[in-house]
Parts: structure tokens; sequence; C-alpha cells
């Protein structure tokens, strides 16, 4: 005779403490649960509003500096160190778990306008308006998590004189070269005093550069004249130039898709690009109402942060047109420098106030210690706001924000002014030849050309 005996796993019955309730095993059979789709419609309804309940994503200022932050810069070797530099020389390293500053780089005499650290970790790169650029010794881990500081060492390794300022400054994902921008492209090693090239095409002052984190001899400058240069330093001259109808501020490499950037400009948008096809842009992302000053991606490569003269922050989906996050306050002014830290869970702004502030990546998330069946609800929460977020009611809820005045009135202003020009552009073809006028889409209209 055979018997049949129900066989469970320990884990799946056994609760975790013994306050919880005892599991409940449920038959998801479709004849049996007909409102299954209703149940999850309403769950995935109050988990988008509990989202808005529960975002609260500033958690703290950093204070130290006595004038606007200029630039910052991540330690590539430690987790919660980060560098900021301001507008009167004064360079600071922080520690972001307790909000304080570290050790402090003296000896720039005008603004910084250039930070970056080598790939070890070990070494600072900086430059400014004082026509210097610094190389200073990083303290080690052990030192930054004491609460002596007196180890720190304050005196430049290296001083290298230039004729002209310097604008930004950018060091080699894999490599002991540094490139700095200022009148000219300067590429420079650490152990020598005067650069080892140097490139110009025929642009005014350079204003940013960035290394190609899949190619090391692959770098991207973009200048006062409009202008995005490729420049490859196994060769002596220029690979590409893309000239914008507004100038690009900052630019930042995809650390997951290294053939694509995306460029902070001007005009209130950014654009990625695919540095194979600079014909035209793959994606414009939307929704500032004042010039974007600085961007930076996530380590994952779906994101990026930007910050801009509007006095707002803001995140975007790497391939998306809007922003799903804008982060402000009351007090902070336009914001000239934006980082994601190392492990993509916060975002670090620096502003025209002198502070530093500390933002969570996603505004509702908890901080701390979460037990196992805290987390697996929250990544319930998230499942079900991600099949339900094309229905009207969740998708209100998840995108809508409360925006300050002035910004919320600029924003209305400036679709106004883009609806005007699209109606002056639908009547202008309709009373033209048939063909005589093309309409190009807006991945193509700010670029005016290319050379090679």
């Amino acid at each position: 005779m055979k018997v049949k005996v129900i066989s469970r796993s320990t884990d799946e019955f056994t609760r975790e403490r013994s306050q919880d309730l005892q599991r409940v095993f449920h038959n998801f059979d479709p004849n049996l649960r007909t409102q299954e789709k209703a149940v999850e419609y309403q769950r995935a309804l109050n988990a988008a509003k509990l989202d808005k309940i529960f975002a609260r994503p500033f958690i703290g200022a950093m204070d130290g500096h006595i004038d606007a932050v200029s630039c910052m810069a991540k330690n590539p070797n430690y987790l919660k160190g980060i560098f900021s530099g301001s507008m009167d020389g004064d360079i600071r390293l922080w520690d972001i778990a307790n909000r304080r500053t570290v050790c402090q780089f003296p000896g720039h005499q005008g603004a910084v306008r250039g930070l970056t650290a080598s790939t070890d970790g070990s070494t600072l790169v900086s430059c400014g308006t004082d026509c210097t650029v610094r190389l200073w010794n990083v303290p080690v881990a052990t030192i930054m998590d004491s609460d002596n500081l007196s180890d720190c060492s304050s005196e430049p390794r290296a001083v290298y004189m230039g004729e002209n300022a310097f604008w930004a400054v950018d060091h080699q994902w894999n490599g002991d070269l540094f490139a700095t921008a200022g009148a000219q492209v300067d590429i420079w090693n650490h152990n020598r005093s005067q650069p080892v090239n140097s490139f110009k095409w025929g642009t005014d002052s350079v204003i940013s550069v960035r290394f190609n984190p899949g190619e090391p001899n692959l770098l991207v400058t973009s200048a006062s004249d409009r202008s995005i240069i490729l420049y490859d330093l196994r060769v002596s001259s220029p690979a590409r130039k893309l000239i914008m109808r507004t100038k690009t501020n900052s630019i930042s490499w995809n650390p997951m898709e290294p053939m694509n950037f995306t460029a902070a400009n001007e005009d209130c948008n950014c654009y990625s690009y695919d540095a194979r096809k600079l014909e035209e842009a793959k994606c414009v992302h939307k929704d500032h109402v004042s010039a974007v000053m600085d961007i930076d991606f996530s380590p994952t490569g779906r994101e990026f942060v930007t910050g801009s003269y509007d006095r707002t922050v803001r995140i975007f989906q790497y391939n998306g047109g809007h922003s799903r996050e804008i982060y402000h306050t009351k007090r902070m002014q336009r914001v000239f420098c934006v980082k994601f830290s190392c492990d993509a869970s916060y975002v670090i702004s620096g502003s025209d106030d002198t502070n530093l502030r500390l933002w969570k990546a996603k505004a509702s998330e908890q901080l701390g210690v979460l037990l196992p069946r805290e987390q697996k609800r929250h990544e319930y929460n998230e499942a079900l706001k991600n099949r339900y977020k094309h229905l009207p009611e969740v998708k209100r809820i998840v995108r809508h924000r409360h925006l300050p005045k002035p910004i919320y009135k600029a924003g209305v202003l400036r679709r106004v002014m883009i609806e005007a020009e699209r109606r002056k552009d639908q009547r202008r073809k309709a009373h033209s030849a048939p063909g005589s006028i093309v309409t190009e889409p807006m991945r193509k209209r700010r670029i005016i050309k290319e050379v090679d």
C-alpha cells in the first residue's frame, strides 16, 4: 500500500520572528481568484501613493566652504569620500557618511575649476584660474576614518604652471595621464612638469574634458564656440568635431555603454550621442527651465543626474525624454556641480550658496537595514507599479511633482513658447510649395554641422 505524504521545506513555513503571522499559502488559479486584477490594481495605486508619502530625498547639507562650490570629484578607491573645490581656491575632502571635512588642500590663489582623482585614488589633481595644475597626496582610508587628522598632508606634491587659466581636468580611467582644458587641451603625465601633448582645433577656450571609460586614449571636450570635439591620443590631430547652436557646459560618458555620451547644454536640454554617429542625437532630455551646468552618470549606466542654473537637481533615465525626479530646497541656489555616489545610492550637489547637499537617488527609499520581509514587500510594490504604470491614475500619481512657483511658471512659459514656434512652423509649411520646407526632428535641429 502506498501512502502519500505532504512534504514541505522548513524555510517556507518557519516564522522569522515569534511576533510574525503564520504564512498562508494561496492558490493562484484564476478561476478561484476572479478579482485578482482589481486587487492588484488597487495595490499598485496604494504603492504609488505611499511613495509620495514617504518621499524624503534630502538627507543633509555639508557646510564649510565660504564661497560657491564650483567642482567636485569622486574617489574611486573610497566609497565615502568626495572632493569639492570652491571659487575662493579652497579644496576639501569630505566624509559623506559623517558629513564632515576630513582634509583641506590650500594653495590655489583663484577659483578651482577642475578636480579629478587617479585610478588608484592616491593622487588628486586640481586646476584653476590661477594658471596652475596641482597634484596632491590623498590621505589613506584609515586616516579618513579616524578623528585625528594631523597626519593629513596639505602641501601639494607638484605644481605645474600654464600660460592661461585652466577650466577643467580629467584623469584616465586606466593609466597615468590626465588632461586639462583651457586655451587648448593639454595631456600631462604625473612625472613630467610639461605637457606630453597638446591639441588645438581653432576653438576659443575649452570648458570641459572627459576621458572615455572603455577606451583610455579617447576623450571628448566642449568649447565656448559651441563645439563638441573628439580626440584620440594615438594620432596627432583631433578626430571629429560637432558644432551645435548653443554651448555645451559639461559632458559625461555612459560607463556601461562607453560609445555613448550625454552633453549638458545651455538651451535647458541634455543630448545623448553615439560617438560613432554624431549627425543626430540619440535622445533629447527635456525639463530644465535654465542652462544645465553639470551632468554625471550613475555607475549602473541606467540613469544620470543634472544640475541647473534654475536651482534644481534632476535625475533622468538614460533613454528617457523627461526626468523621473526633481530635487530642490528653499535655500539652494544655482547648482554648479553634481555627482552620483560610487554605489549609485546617493546624489551630491554643490551650489552657489557654499553648501554641498546629500540626496537619496530614490526619494522614498528606506535607509538602514531591511528585514527580508520588508525587502520583499518593497520589491513587490515596485513590480506592481511597473506592471500598471501605463494606466492613467497610476501614471498621474507617479509623475506628479510639486515645484517651486518660479520654476513652475518658467516651465509653463517655456511650453507656451515651444508650442507657438511649432504652430508657426506648421503654418509656414502649409502656405509654402510642397516639399520646399522640411521639418527637422529635435534630435537634428540643434546641430549646425559635423566636421571631420
